[in-house]
């Protein structure tokens, strides 16, 4: 074989075999530089242009929801030997205040509506027509919510088939499926995405803050019976179109001065207290079982304030959590991906945090529809060992109910990741557009 001559200093040239060119064995990465370079490619395929604060108050209100069923939802074993609901907030109201922390539906329409009308700006900009824009959006809801509800069907054949208790089966049902209301308000709300920007995002949020005032002001003189209830969830859609409004107001760039997010933080802070203290609004942000009234089924005023106050907190709390995921201040286009490909490169904590918010925003449809049922198949599945677990199938009644619970939560998470590892797929494929590309969230 003919070699490659190759100059030396001397100007002669030295022969030079074709094999002491062959290429370099590739470097053999431990697990912690796989692990660092992962993130750092993550950091790298983000966009400049991408608010990572965004994406952390939605992560936090996914984990919120998450975590709040987990600690305020009990399944207890009666003594007819069925499974029935109960509530650790029914016997304890000492626990309130968690409520406070893990009920963030507000924050979720909030970020909704500003990423839907960023959505939808662009697609107005690439002339894609409302239908196929709205189908995009809809069919990332569809498709995931449509796997859990298959499977869910064969689980009530098998359970019926199987002769379960009718009161057992309507409990499993009921808690499985009782978060879905969300996801059909949250469709119905970005269908309006265009009819919300057309009006006034602002003055939407007046209106619809007006609505549900009414609304509770007819209920205080009347009382909650006949017709007065039904109007009341009317509040189901002008309750959350507030935070979805103030969004999309916020992606206009409406709420671009501090003194607005700290007007709404006092104001809603404000209201919640006094409709609390003064007009006999349960304390709660969720419902708990035997109440007279309910917060959030249908969302009433009180709701509504704790949600104005809650966005106007995220405001406020965007320039940290931007800071916390080290999203860069200007563009550096390829640093961190030729970063990422040298052996000994390390990531920042703030390139960890973000790559943590990133892959949860990935899978957050499929851990929302699916914690309950990790829930759920612990609960029943842990039957079969012939006993009666603290913390599991106990009444929620005292402190050690709570310890022994915070005890299971780890094995809740570790069901969990086995449904998100059967079902990741199906939510990765319905943000994909017809063309094989991901939409534009």
């Amino acid at each position: 074989m003919a070699d490659v001559q190759v100059s030396t200093e001397k100007g002669r040239p030295t022969p030079v075999a074709w094999a002491d060119l062959a290429p370099a064995q590739p470097v053999r990465l431990t697990p912690v530089q796989r692990l660092h370079r992962a993130v750092l490619r993550i950091d790298a395929a983000t966009p400049f242009s991408r608010d990572r604060a965004v994406d952390v108050l939605r992560a936090y209100a996914i984990l919120g929801v998450v975590l709040g069923h987990w600690l305020v939802t009990a399944v207890v074993l009666r003594a007819g030997g069925h499974l029935g609901g109960d509530s650790p907030l029914q016997h304890m109201p000492a626990l309130t205040p968690v409520t406070w922390l893990l009920q963030p539906l507000a924050l979720f329409f909030f970020v909704g509506g500003r990423v839907g009308s960023q959505s939808y700006t662009s697609a107005v900009a690439t002339g894609t027509r409302y239908r196929t824009w709205l189908a995009q959006r809809l069919r990332q809801l569809v498709r995931p919510t449509s796997a859990l509800l298959g499977v869910w069907v064969l689980v009530l054949i098998g359970l019926a088939f199987a002769g379960v208790a009718f009161e057992t089966i309507r409990t499993l049902l009921r808690l499985a499926v009782s978060p879905l209301w969300f996801l059909c308000v949250y469709a119905v709300i970005t269908a309006a995405t265009p009819l919300i920007r057309r009006c006034g995002a602002g003055r939407l949020v007046l209106v619809a803050f007006a609505l549900v005032a009414a609304t509770d002001l007819v209920r205080g003189l009347v009382g909650d019976v006949g017709w007065v209830g039904s109007l009341r969830w009317l509040n189901v859609f002008t309750g959350w179109l507030v935070p979805y409004a103030l969004g999309v107001f916020w992606a206009a760039g409406g709420l671009a001065r501090r003194r607005c997010a700290v007007g709404m933080l006092v104001c809603g802070a404000a209201g919640l207290t006094g409709l609390v203290l003064w007009c006999d609004y349960p304390a709660s942000m969720v419902g708990v079982p035997g109440a007279a009234m309910s917060n959030l089924n249908p969302p009433s005023l009180a709701a509504v304030c704790f949600g104005l106050a809650q966005c106007g907190l995220g405001l406020l709390l965007c320039g940290p959590l931007r800071r916390l995921t080290g999203q860069p201040t200007e563009p550096v286009p390829s640093l961190s991906a030729r970063a990422s490909e040298a052996a000994g490169a390390r990531a920042t904590a703030g390139q960890f945090c973000w790559a943590a918010v990133a892959s949860l925003n990935l899978s957050a449809m499929t851990i929302f529809l699916w914690h309950q049922t990790s829930m759920l198949a612990t609960t029943v599945f842990s039957l079969g060992f012939g006993q009666r677990w603290p913390g599991l199938h106990t009444v929620p009644e005292d402190p050690f109910w709570v310890a022994f619970r915070f005890a299971w939560i780890p094995v809740f998470a570790s069901v969990l990741a086995v449904f998100w590892l059967a079902f990741k797929g199906v939510e990765k494929s319905a943000r994909r557009i017809p063309d094989n590309r991901p939409i534009n969230e």
